[in-house]
């Protein structure tokens, strides 16, 4: 037996979330069975659990978009009893049982081994958000932005991919613009490294197909009309990383920053992503990685506290990375 945060949707009881005690035998197929350590809580766990958007396909289901642990069981050749593993994305939490539960049971070509440097937590700290982060650094990279083009603008700064995309650009030594509407500054400034803070307000109006130009490039995790300003607002030659919906997935704009200064749009998808290209932003995070920083911008709290948890996660009230410990 094992315990678990399970989403149900019937005629009975409606949509509700629960704390619930599960058989091993319950577990879904998979070639490798997983003893959970560590999970996170995410804003798409929030939506999953209250059910405010359609994010979970079927049910019952376990919450939790990845999770780190050892292997209990394995038939997948690539992949042994005791070894230290973690996954992000393909689909926990909407079509396939996630991580808010002491065992996981999943296909284990989608499990990527830890980092030597980087423990069971500490993965779960960065979690899909910081894995996010690094593979927008690494899509302005490959389109040729380096800290000597200028600076870099991040929207959502104080959420969970905003946060490390701050803190991994100010590491990597570009000049960080932190967007924010929350009464942040101290913990963007001085834990992230933001060298200029601009409030959201600024972005999220309508603007003009062409505005001045402020960023050399930018990770946006916002969309919507923000996003529309970000790409008016980047440099020639620059680029935007878009990660995240928080604002809407609409794209209101022109495509006059594209074709009249040459600004190329890059789309994240973290949850696909060929597992060559997960090793690499892994790797390039061990390398880069704070543990005081992962200490200070996130707190731990237990599997059976999730669901008293989801309330302050959605009305925008908890700051940094929620850590849940699960075994």
């Amino acid at each position: 037996m094992f315990n678990a945060i399970v989403i149900e949707n019937d005629a009975g009881t409606g949509y509700q979330a629960a704390f619930r005690e599960l058989d091993e035998s319950q577990l879904p197929e998979g070639d490798v069975t997983v003893r959970v350590q560590y999970s996170s809580l995410n804003y798409k766990d929030g939506l999953a659990i209250t059910g405010k958007k359609p994010v979970v396909r079927t049910f019952p289901m376990v919450p939790g978009v990845d999770f780190a642990g050892v292997i209990e069981e394995s038939r997948n050749p690539a992949y042994r009893r005791g070894e230290a593993v973690f996954l992000n994305g393909w689909g926990l939490g909407e079509t396939r049982w996630g991580g808010l539960a002491q065992k996981a049971r999943v296909n284990g070509n989608w499990l990527t081994r830890l980092p030597e440097n980087i423990s069971a937590k500490d993965a779960m700290t960065i979690g899909t958000a910081g894995y996010t982060a690094m593979l927008s650094i690494m899509a302005l990279e490959h389109n040729g932005i380096t800290p000597a083009k200028g600076p870099v603008l991040v929207t959502g700064a104080s959420g969970g991919v905003g946060s490390f995309a701050t803190a991994f650009l100010s590491r990597l030594g570009y000049r960080v613009m932190a967007s924010t509407g929350r009464p942040d500054i101290a913990y963007l400034v001085e834990k992230l490294g933001a060298a200029e803070i601009i409030n959201r307000g600024t972005l999220s109006g309508p603007g003009t197909p062409l505005m001045k130009e402020r960023w050399a490039a930018a990770v946006d995790s916002v969309g919507g009309q923000t996003l529309v300003n970000v790409c008016a607002g980047t440099m020639y030659g620059g680029a935007v990383a878009a990660c995240g919906t928080a604002e809407s997935q609409d794209f209101p704009g022109s495509v006059a920053p594209f074709i009249l200064r040459g600004v190329t749009l890059a789309g994240i998808d973290s949850v696909r992503c060929p597992v060559e290209k997960r090793n690499e932003a892994w790797q390039r995070i061990s390398e880069i990685i704070d543990r005081q920083l992962l200490d200070g911008i996130s707190h731990e709290i237990r599997l059976d506290a999730v669901l008293d948890t989801i309330p302050d996660l959605m009305a925008g009230k908890v700051k940094g990375r929620i850590v849940v410990s699960v075994d």
